[in-house]
């Protein structure tokens, strides 16, 4: 049987072989044009660094300026700033930053007295009056009608048609009456309620007893906290009771002292960004007594809490005005009698703590989260803060300590992170003292 050649002769098998290993030629190496393409990027990214640095068009001045305000106004981390822009531009920036800040010096609260030293009235607390005296009984329903207007002329900001609604879902939040509503959801974990304000604010907390409100504030690249105290009498700077060694949780010092609210109040003295809250930086006042040192500088204000139960601001270079019973210094003021004192300067985002008071005597007490940049909440301006506080009719209002010392406390919950990573879920860094709101009866009206 003849036998069949499938693949031709071996030699032209082996010479298929052959070509099939013929290497192809190695392609020549152009270093000159990754060189050009290495130059052309420094130049572009050269390019791009003098028209962040040194352009005048209004967008890159804008954050440029908010950029270099947040760097410095920190204690870590101005080297965000100084290690990559000249000093020039730097002062330029910081030049006007103090220009604003000048804007306040000595500017006092007035509260509408043209002269300071005249003998102001106490202001009035409005109390929720739910048992109604009369000659005649009303009935039930009558008096469950007269105590839910009592709770709205106490808690305007309310919106009534969603706290309804609220009620009507848990109705066992009235079932001691509505001067007797408490609420809390808001807590680090809690995720708050479904009732508003008339802002449009979400409720985290209301404390109807103690006459004490819990709002959710936020906007882009922010989110905080308002608080707004009904009994200004209630308020006033504590001292932590480790004073002089160590400070503590703004939450201990509250409950040390019959709080249901309270926020950090004085900066401490922090070398190296490794203190450890003991001793206040600049001078402080707790119910009389005076300790700490003023702050000398220019831009340094004072709110002083006093016997009228209301806030006035004013250099904390000046002496402490007699009747003053609680105090603390920082800057800058933010509101003084209704007219505010920080502007488009004031762009920087940071963790804030600001405190002030309304036109209706009502403490409010402010702060924002920030740093937590993974989350997209940088913080916000002081700026910021003071429009929040305004539209709450907020006539003086000072920014206090913020960074990683901002925190507020109420009814047991921390309502807030801390920027602080070691103490971002336990009440952030310690503190000297606090401004503390007291439970109704613990306290001199």
């Amino acid at each position: 049987m003849a036998q069949l050649k499938l693949f031709g002769s071996a030699r032209g098998g082996a010479r298929v072989a052959k070509r099939g290993k013929k290497e192809k030629p190695a392609r020549q190496k152009k270093p000159l044009k990754a060189l050009a393409i290495v130059l052309t990027v420094l130049l572009c990214l050269e390019g791009l660094y003098f028209l962040c640095i040194y352009s005048n068009i209004p967008f890159i001045v804008k954050y440029r300026t908010i950029y270099i305000n947040t760097a410095m106004n920190t204690m870590r981390h101005q080297w965000l700033a100084t290690y990559f822009i000249p000093d020039n531009v730097i002062d330029k920036v910081r030049y006007e930053y103090g220009l604003q800040v000048a804007a306040s010096n000595g500017k006092e609260s007035q509260w509408g007295n043209a002269d300071a030293s005249a003998e102001v009235t106490k202001p009035t607390v409005n109390e929720i009056e739910a048992e109604i005296v009369e000659e005649e009984k009303p009935d039930p329903e009558e008096q469950a009608r007269l105590a839910r207007e009592a709770f709205f002329e106490v808690f305007w900001e309310i919106d009534e048609a969603s706290m309804d609604a609220y009620v009507a879902e848990h109705p066992d939040v009235i079932a001691n009456g509505w001067d007797s509503i408490h609420i809390n959801e808001a807590g680090i974990e809690d995720e708050g309620t479904n009732i508003e304000s008339i802002y449009g604010e979400q409720v985290l907390g209301i404390d109807a007893a103690n006459g004490v409100l819990l709002l959710r504030v936020k906007g882009k690249g922010y989110r905080g906290v308002l608080a707004v105290g009904k009994n200004p009498a209630a308020l006033s700077v504590e001292t932590c009771s480790t004073y002089g060694t160590v400070g503590q949780k703004i939450g201990v010092t509250a409950e040390e002292h019959d709080g249901v609210l309270a926020m950090n109040a004085s900066g401490f003295l922090d070398p190296g960004g490794n203190g450890n809250g003991g001793t206040v930086a600049g001078y402080a006042m707790s119910n009389g007594e005076e300790y700490g040192s003023h702050f000398t500088q220019w831009a340094y204000k004072r709110i002083e809490l006093r016997e009228d139960n209301r806030f006035y601001i004013k250099d904390a270079s000046a002496p402490t005005t007699e009747g003053t019973t609680d105090a603390t210094e920082f800057q800058p003021a933010m509101i003084i009698d209704g007219v505010k004192y920080t502007t488009d300067v004031w762009t920087d985002s940071n963790p804030r703590a600001c405190i002030g008071q309304s036109d209706k005597y009502e403490i409010l007490m402010l702060v924002i989260e920030g740093r937590l940049w993974l989350e997209g909440i940088n913080g916000t301006s002081v700026n910021t803060c003071s429009d929040i506080l305004l539209q709450h009719g907020c006539m003086q209002a000072m920014n206090l300590d913020g960074g990683s010392s901002a925190m507020m406390w109420f009814d047991g919950k921390y309502v807030m992170r801390s920027s602080s990573p070691d103490n971002r879920y336990n009440g952030g860094r310690p503190a000297p003292n606090a401004w503390v709101y007291k439970a109704a009866g613990t306290f001199e009206e």
